[in-house]
């Protein structure tokens, strides 16, 4: 099994405060921090529903068996991603709590 953030995409971050960060050129046109996590978790949710979606059409209407797999599959990697990401951060927060003053 593939590593699921390898699968996220790459993301350019800049501080809201208007500060540019000392990185490479064409790195200043990111987002901030929290509307990036935002956007992710509502993109989340949004794939949530429609895997739900897609399984209440298979059973009332009898829907495309093809389409709720792959709705599924893709809710499937969605929240392992984000389970994925979750411990990073908690790794990285508790990493930060660790180091000595």
């Amino acid at each position: 099994m593939s590593d699921p953030i390898s699968a996220i995409p790459m993301m350019k971050i800049t501080p809201s405060m208007g500060v540019s960060p000392t990185s490479p050129a064409g790195a200043g046109d990111g987002t901030d921090f929290g509307a990036a996590l935002q956007s992710a978790v509502s993109s989340a949710i949004d794939t949530g529903h429609e895997a739900e979606a897609a399984s209440m059409k298979a059973i009332t209407q009898g829907g495309n068996v093809t389409e709720v797999a792959t709705a599924l599959s893709r809710a499937e990697l969605t929240l392992q991603t984000a389970t994925a990401v979750r411990d990073r951060m908690l790794q990285a927060y508790q990493d930060i709590m660790r180091i000595q003053i």
